[in-house]
């Protein structure tokens, strides 16, 4: 979860001033008008959730289809920043998932808001979410403008922000699973298919590379 919030004050800093304000409130809202459904959960309930095995594999899906949306920002961005030639249609992409802040924030943030409730008890939970809200409000804010100020360059946090989209990838596969996995392996090896997936993979870097040589002879 840490390192969830952290991708998302890392990809704020790719935003500009009032696209950060807008993410920061919609995040604030989703706190203050959230919390009749937070306090009809329990700790066992979360905990009976954590300990589903199929629920977490589900999750698991979805935490990699997002993170590859991080991991396709990152490389379309790299493009652009280093002035390689794009289409139309991807410099749309490209702002779609420029724009785009993340989904996995939400179930922390909800998370944050039970742990809050039952951590401060006898105060009204309205009073505390709209509170948490404005704190959040102002975390996320704060937070996108230090990581800003800590790596100006955005080449660089362009990498960091696709290494931590790696380290949540491999960290939600590891943790969802709960140790067991769904494919077996085999028992032999098939040596005939293993050789026949070298021979076509030699064969195509063969023809790649002749492509390249001819390309850049016609090129010069």
């Amino acid at each position: 979860m840490l390192v969830v919030v952290f991708m998302t004050w890392l990809k704020l800093t790719f935003l500009k001033v009032w696209q950060i304000v807008a993410i920061a409130i919609f995040c604030s809202l989703f706190i203050g008008f959230s919390w009749p459904y937070a306090i009809q959960q329990s700790r066992n309930e979360i905990g009976e959730w954590l300990g589903n095995q199929a629920l977490m594999l589900d999750t698991s899906v979805i935490l990699t289809v997002e993170v590859l949306w991080q991991m396709a920002y990152c490389m379309l961005s790299g493009k652009l920043l280093y002035g390689e030639v794009v289409s139309r249609r991807t410099i749309w992409i490209y702002r779609i998932l420029r724009f785009f802040p993340g989904l996995l924030i939400f179930p922390v943030l909800f998370y944050l808001q039970i742990q809050v409730m039952y951590l401060i008890s006898g105060v009204d939970f309205a009073i505390i979410s709209w509170g948490l809200a404005l704190i959040v409000f102002l975390a996320i804010i704060v937070g996108s403008y230090f990581l800003r100020l800590l790596l100006p360059q955005k080449g660089l946090r362009l990498e960091v922000l696709f290494l931590s989209s790696s380290l949540v990838l491999i960290l939600g596969i590891v943790t969802t699973v709960n140790g067991t996995t769904n494919f077996k392996g085999a028992e032999s090896i098939e040596w005939n298919a293993l050789l026949a997936f070298i021979t076509l993979a030699f064969v195509c870097a063969g023809v790649g590379y002749f492509k390249y040589q001819i390309s850049k002879s016609k090129w010069n």
